[in-house]
């Protein structure tokens, strides 16, 4: 199983969209707070999140309680600023992959610490980034190729 780590994610439809891609993978969401948004089940409800409940969620006060309660044996950090591409990664199971909020990534503090596991995904120069949602779905999916997509459906049923 894969863990999506979210750190302090400040835009509730890209958390949703990220859920959903959990929901379909089955992997598990980590959110680092504070959060932008609220996740109560009455929000959720609300929100018309109904693949919420195949998803399993686990909700931190910040990175050091994240650590404490987690035994992380492979990481990747995910920043624009990653001086090597995902596709260099070779990932395992189990590992977790770290996003960070929308309008800043990943702390810089946290980026230094981490520097042997930070990974980009290429893009123009003058682009800034990509969405969020857009960048777990994309580094999630590699990482599971690599795996041979543990567990998931890969056929279709199409008619005639």
């Amino acid at each position: 199983m894969l863990n999506i780590v979210l750190v302090e994610p400040e835009i509730p439809q890209n958390c949703g969209n990220i859920a959903r891609t959990c929901a379909a993978t089955g992997a598990r969401l980590h959110l680092i707070r504070p959060l932008g948004f609220d996740i109560s089940e009455k929000a959720v409800k609300r929100a018309g999140l109904d693949y919420w409940n195949l998803v399993e969620v686990r909700d931190y006060e910040n990175l050091h309680d994240f650590f404490q309660k987690n035994d992380v044996k492979q990481m990747w950090c995910l920043s624009t600023k990653a001086p090597r591409c995902y596709t260099e990664a070779r990932f395992e199971e189990d590992c977790y992959l770290f996003f960070g909020k929308e309008t800043k990534g990943l702390p810089e503090d946290f980026l230094e610490a981490h520097r042997q596991c930070c990974i980009r995904l290429p893009m123009r120069q003058e682009a800034r980034s990509l969405n969020l949602s857009n960048s777990v779905a994309i580094t999630v999916y590699e990482a599971l190729r690599q795996l041979d997509f543990p567990g998931l459906t890969d056929y279709g049923k199409m008619k005639g």
